[in-house]
């Protein structure tokens, strides 16, 4: 709960009244927002630690796992959507923490109809727009895209967090799009329903047994005749515009009597009725968020329309880690200025592309055996370098970092050279396999433990081959010692981050033992 500031005369939050008008970007300075983001699941507190010390705003971790929310002044959205540690922004419309669901599904879908009509609109569309015109302003200074096409493939298992939608594998979930339908409409199941991912945090890449998902597309043409009501946008030409959304519900628990398609359904029927926005499943202005965790419901209005773990990498590989949770990683390690990082196993670069970005005082190194990886890394840094220059031609002066191709048990680094390892570690999937990581494993943490500093070296690595890991951790243990796990879901699977600090114990003594 928050103090709202005083309406405006003549701004009421009924059907038919004006909605956010133009005035809303000089209200900013005035307009409190609650935000709520999706996060890497496991790194909830981490994201907390980054709105505070960024933003000075305490956060709360929701229950449903992979989501914080906070308060910010409206004024402060541009250092909002530059949090390294977000997937994806909305504001909240109003969120109820114990709603109690009728049994039968009738009622149940009735009583959100009903939501609509009480929800408190107007403050959280004044956010919409604001958040909107900061987007316009940013695409006009922005001349050129640097996004290639490569950057529209899939991201995979091997480096994909699972997002808010995907963390509660013991529950039954699911999740629809709809931008509303006036009559009740049979669900077409599919298995990626196209736009879920970039406005979820989630690029469906996971298993079945961790998620079952649905989606439903119910396309309704509003009357051409339809009055423009709370939700009208001014066009150039001063003309009214209809403004075009969709529904979203992700919705996780096995107690509900609907689906995420029904409630994604009426829901966005009684959205269009109160509004008279027009419904549009793929070309839409507006995303209504409405997330259902057991009894915890919240409404929300989305402020990104693609990931932010999308902003460092233009070209792909089979396994690439998010933006997001490499800085989750990197936190990890306390890294101080000069210090010295080294990812062993870099495919596309993510890690020492995200750390060169956020720890420009350090010095990273990024390595790779595979051609293609390394090759892919550096048209990575590549872009990096573009957008630094575009941002300020005057300042670029390139990213402390440096990528090789290099054996990972046999790195050309000297012995104690490096403060600390940060590396996603092949899972044994879509990279390599479960048996080639039974020998794999040992010798990189033999070799990560010689390059390390002892006493003072730090290594972070992820990997879903649990059982291998702790093996080999085993064999290397007087060199390695466990401090924190950190247990992740990478693209529906089941992963965990390692934070391991170096011994005093000089790595060479034990390398010939085994």
């Amino acid at each position: 709960a928050f103090a709202r500031p005083p309406r405006q005369p003549g701004m009421a939050e009924a059907a038919g009244d004006a909605g956010p008008g133009p005035a809303a970007a000089q209200e900013g300075a005035e307009l409190a927002a609650v935000i709520g983001a999706t996060v890497p699941t496991g790194f909830e507190q981490t994201a907390a630690e980054e709105v505070q010390e960024k933003l000075g705003s305490a956060s709360r971790i929701s229950r449903d796992r992979g989501k914080i929310y906070f308060e910010v002044p409206a004024r402060s959205l541009p250092q909002v959507h530059r949090l390294r540690s977000v997937d994806n922004l909305f504001v909240v419309v109003q969120e109820f923490k114990d709603y109690q669901f009728k049994d039968n599904k009738e009622d149940a879908l009735k009583d959100l109809e009903d939501l609509v009509k009480k929800l408190p609109w107007t403050d959280p569309l004044k956010v919409w727009e604001l958040n909107n015109s900061l987007k316009k302003k940013k695409t006009k200074r922005k001349k050129h895209s640097l996004q290639s096409p490569a950057s529209r493939e899939k991201l995979s298992d091997g480096g994909e967090e699972g997002g808010a939608d995907q963390n509660n594998t013991n529950d039954q979930e699911d999740r629809a799009q709809t931008p509303v339908s006036v009559e009740p409409t049979g669900g077409q199941d599919t298995e990626n329903p196209q736009g879920v991912a970039s406005r979820n945090g989630v690029e469906e890449e996971e298993e079945e047994e961790d998620n079952e998902q649905s989606g439903v597309k119910v396309e309704v043409q509003a009357s051409s005749e339809s009055r423009t009501k709370a939700g009208d946008a001014q066009t150039g030409e001063g003309e009214a515009k209809v403004l075009r959304f969709r529904v979203t519900c992700n919705r996780a628990g096995d107690k509900h009597s609907f689906t995420s398609n029904e409630a994604a359904r009426d829901f966005g029927g009684a959205v269009q009725e109160h509004f008279q926005w027009k419904a549009d499943m793929t070309n839409f202005d507006v995303e209504v968020l409405l997330n259902i965790h057991n009894n915890e419901v919240v409404v929300g209005i989305a402020l990104t329309e693609e990931s932010l773990h999308r902003r460092n990498i233009t070209h792909f590989g089979p396994t690439t880690l998010r933006s997001t949770l490499a800085y989750g990683m990197l936190r990890l390690c306390d890294l101080q200025p000069t210090d010295i990082i080294v990812d062993p196993m870099c495919g596309t670069g993510a890690i020492p592309i995200e750390g060169a970005a956020e720890w420009p005082y350090c010095y990273h190194i990024a390595g790779d055996n595979s051609p293609q990886a390394v090759k892919r890394a550096a048209n990575n840094i590549c872009s990096l370098l573009r957008k630094n220059e575009s941002k300020d031609s005057s300042t670029a002066l390139g990213v402390p970092l440096d990528i090789i191709q290099w054996d990972i048990c046999n790195l050309p680094l000297r012995t104690g050279s490096v403060d600390v390892v940060v590396t996603d570690m092949p899972f044994g999937k879509r990279i390599g396999s479960k048996k080639k990581n039974w020998d794999l494993y040992p010798a990189c943490l033999m070799e990560m433990g010689r390059i390390c500093t002892p006493g003072t070296g730090r290594a972070v690595l992820l990997t879903q081959d649990k059982k291998c890991f702790a093996k080999a951790l085993s064999r290397v243990g007087h060199i390695w010692r466990r401090a924190q796990t950190v247990w992740v879901n990478v693209g529906g699977l089941h992963a965990a981050v390692y934070l391991l600090r170096r011994t005093w114990e000089r790595a060479e003594e034990r390398k010939s033992s085994w």
